[in-house]
């Protein structure tokens, strides 16, 4: 019987695989895609510098060839109040870091490799039994069925599901990213701009810019239907000519929302990233907080060294996540709402806002701290 199964070959998956390892606890990845498929994924990431430390520990980071994001500009378009966020008041050589999903998780399956973790691509798990004992994991393999024994389910991929214990709020948005070429872009500089139809969100990435831009929902289509020319204008309006924008490709749009389960754990089973809480992508807290939820979750089982799925431990491990991981939901969740009022005093009290954050140095550096290494930034 395995102490640990992880369902998801994901980065999530791949990253507390590593973890358990490097704990000295055996586990097994159960992932439903061919093997090399994630290399296909070309979502992206926001990395925080804590994420990094863990990702070196790991022996994961050098592979992934992140885009270092030095400096944040922060505004909200036609309104007054801006403010620029910058590594060396937060004390780190970036602030973030940015890179392309399949990237990442292709770097963790090679570490994966190299210390021998066990991954057993094209199973899917169609049912799962929880006993006092263990828990039993139904699987579908290309030779079949197959059962898996664990004392721990650790549900690393997917969205949240269950139908109780569950937060949901529809933000009525959309995200539309792209792949964007800007001219003469500074080196390391992010953008966060709020409009009246939600955040917009532009990342270096390499030689081009990683674009998230949410829209009202009934407006994505008509987004995604503009000519590239026309995208392009749309786009340089937003930012009020700031930036000339050259080109555009690898266009897609999402719902956004709000989900988590209020408690991450249940009968010898955790959920950990977009499978415990899916997050509006405003601040690009979601892979961060779940390497963090795994961090400690790999610390606990280490040091319990006996029954991993034990009722007493899982519940441990939610009191110790539950002050970063509250205080991350609410953060990207107020940024959503305190910038999605439009009123004009809303708007003014913003620009003073951010105003104020301008001229407060410390209070800049404790905002990164936050964002970089959550609650124990504090």
């Amino acid at each position: 019987m395995l102490p640990v199964a992880i369902v998801g070959g994901g980065p999530v998956g791949l990253s507390l695989a590593l973890m358990l390892q490097h704990a000295g606890i055996d586990c097994a990845v159960l992932d439903a895609r061919a093997e090399g498929a994630l290399r296909e994924d070309r979502r992206v990431l926001a990395l925080s510098h804590g994420t990094r430390q863990i990702l070196e520990r790991l022996g994961a980071w050098s592979a992934i060839g992140a885009t270092p994001i030095s400096t944040i500009h922060v505004s909200q378009q036609g309104h007054l109040g801006r403010t620029l966020i910058e590594a060396r008041e937060a004390g780190v050589p970036a602030l973030g870091y940015v890179a392309e999903a399949g990237k990442v998780g292709d770097a963790l399956a090679q570490a994966c490799a190299a210390v021998g973790v066990t991954i057993r691509h094209e199973t899917g798990v169609s049912a799962t039994e929880s006993g006092a004992a263990q828990a039993r994991l139904h699987c579908i393999t290309p030779l079949g069925h197959d059962d898996v024994a664990a004392q721990l389910i650790a549900w690393a991929e997917g969205a949240v599901s269950a139908e109780r214990d569950v937060v949901r709020r529809d933000y009525g948005q959309q995200a539309v990213v792209a792949s964007v070429q800007v001219r003469q872009s500074p080196a390391g500089l992010a953008y966060e701009r709020f409009t009246p139809a939600g955040p917009v969100a532009l990342l270096p990435l390499a030689d081009r810019h990683a674009l998230v831009w949410t829209v009202p929902e009934e407006e994505a289509a008509a987004l995604l239907a503009l000519d590239e020319p026309a995208f392009l204008s749309r786009l340089h309006d937003i930012f009020s000519g700031r930036l000339d924008f050259i080109a555009a490709d690898r266009r897609a749009a999402f719902p956004l929302g709000l989900r988590y389960r209020q408690t991450p754990v249940g009968n010898r089973a955790v959920w950990l990233g977009n499978a415990a809480q899916t997050l509006h992508p405003v601040a690009g807290q979601g892979f961060n907080l779940a390497l963090r939820d795994g961090m400690q979750l790999a610390r606990l089982l280490q040091a319990h060294s006996g029954d991993c799925g034990d009722a007493a431990l899982l519940a441990r491990h939610t009191a110790a996540r539950q002050l970063d991981r509250r205080s991350a939901i609410s953060f990207t969740d107020g940024l959503v709402r305190i910038f999605g009022l439009r009123d004009d005093f809303s708007a003014h009290a913003r620009g003073a806002g951010l105003l104020a954050l301008d001229l407060l140095p410390a209070v800049r550096r404790f905002l990164a701290r936050r964002m970089i290494f959550g609650a124990r930034g504090w």
